[in-house]
């Protein structure tokens, strides 16, 4: 059966990934830097835990009226002489994509979810155009050839020394496994493609409906250059990034980067319209040093239907800063492999209604030990365990208590492990 093949692949993906020397080493090191990170960040600033219950409720109100936002924040959007429109599926945003790009471009990219969603890339290469990654994670990654395993840090999965074994290859000489040189040697290979390319795209972290502005929040500079130095700037959004006002967009916006683990971000770029200039007898002229084309898609995919639901839509609440994943203790063993496009807990939400389909949450739904964790560290206070167990009760009320459902059950019931494997787990403290 189909759901059978399903679990029997991802059982095999989740036991490799757990006996991967290389990704256990990656993990150790970066949780590790995260909690240090996050607890120093929160002890800085304990205003911060004050204003979760601001951003809940902002996000509440957002998910609840997200329609009517997204309307407005196309309009606030053409009001400043850019470009936006609304699509309900997949197909319509890569149609749309086709439009505006044509074929033989060169576009640089900054890190986004939501293209991972849609699988942008490899459309856009398939229609006979170029992209190159600019997020140093994303850009190893795609020069390893491999997927993201985290929704703010990609390439969490990956040491550094198969990222200098892969960027010696890229430069023609061997690199010492230091991360300064790594980090500079990605520099230099990237400095062009910015002002060679045609387009620039991006995501976005926040886009506010009064004022129609895109918020991108980042450390490395590489999304300032990918959103301003190309004459046209495409930004691909997902309905539920957007919030009423400029000031929600600030508190959504410091809750995403203060659980990102950092005290402030080194860059957070605010894009209201086109470039403009008014220095010539105060005459209004668009596409001055930035670009001349802003175009931003926003994305339904299933969103409002999932707005609908009182309990699976507080997935529509999370602003992808990763927090939970460095809590997760599956996460912590075999990365994005407790994943498809999305992952963790809350992934598994996503990946059943928006991003993959039932047979996909299936093996991810029974991966969750509903420690609750995800919940305390979310920003939001996302409930995780409560929509990870309404999914299991609506799969076994779809009759899906198929060979694989029953032996994960029988799993752990017997051993704590839904894969029986041999090796305990190790869960990070």
């Amino acid at each position: 059966m189909l759901y059978d093949q399903e679990y029997e692949e991802y059982r095999d993906r989740l036991t490799k990934a757990s006996e991967d020397p290389s990704i256990r080493l990656a993990l150790r090191r970066a949780i590790a830097s995260y909690r240090e990170n996050v607890n120093l960040t929160l002890t800085r600033f304990p205003q911060t835990l004050t204003k979760r219950k601001d951003g809940r409720a902002i996000k509440e109100y957002s998910i609840a009226h997200m329609e009517e936002l997204v309307k407005q924040a196309r309009d606030s959007i053409i009001d400043v002489k850019g470009s936006s429109d609304i699509v309900q599926t997949p197909e319509q945003l890569l149609k749309r994509l086709d439009e505006l790009i044509g074929t033989g471009k060169w576009i640089v990219k900054s890190k986004s979810i939501t293209s991972e969603e849609f699988e942008i890339n490899e459309h856009l290469e398939a229609t006979g155009n170029k992209v190159t990654e600019t997020d140093l994670g994303e850009f190893i990654l795609q020069n390893l050839h491999e997927k993201p395993m985290h929704l703010l840090t990609p390439s969490i999965h990956v040491p550094r020394e198969r990222v200098a074994e892969m960027l010696s290859k890229l430069v023609g000489r061997k690199l010492e496994p230091d991360i300064e040189l790594l980090v500079e040697t990605a520099r230099q290979l990237l400095r062009e493609a910015y002002f060679k390319a045609d387009i620039g795209m991006s995501g976005a972290n926040v886009v506010t409906a009064d004022t129609g502005t895109v918020f991108l929040i980042e450390n490395e500079g590489n999304a300032r250059f990918v959103s301003n130095a190309p004459r046209t700037h495409i930004a691909v959004v997902g309905f539920e990034k957007v919030v009423p006002t400029l000031t929600d967009g600030m508190i959504v916006s410091e809750l995403t980067w203060r659980y990102a683990s950092y005290k402030a971000p080194s860059y957070v770029s605010l894009i209201t319209g086109v470039s403009k200039t008014g220095d010539i007898e105060k005459m209004q002229t668009y596409g001055a040093h930035g670009p001349k084309n802003l175009h931003v898609i926003f994305v339904d995919n299933k969103r409002t239907e999932l707005a609908k639901d009182p309990v699976y839509r507080e997935a529509l609440y999370c602003t992808k800063c990763g927090s939970c994943l460095y809590e997760c203790p599956i996460f912590g063993v075999a990365a994005g492999k407790f994943g498809h496009k999305y992952f963790g807990g809350v992934g598994t939400i996503w990946t059943a209604f928006i991003a993959g389909g039932l047979e996909k949450a299936l093996p991810m739904a029974y991966s969750c030990t509903l420690c609750g964790r995800c919940k305390d560290h979310c920003p939001y206070e996302i409930n995780t365990p409560a929509m990870i167990q309404k999914l299991r009760n609506e799969l076994v009320g779809r009759k899906m208590t198929i060979t694989a459902l029953d032996e994960a059950c029988k799993n752990i019931e017997r051993t704590g492990n839904p894969y029986g494997l041999e090796a305990p787990i190790e869960i990070p403290e």
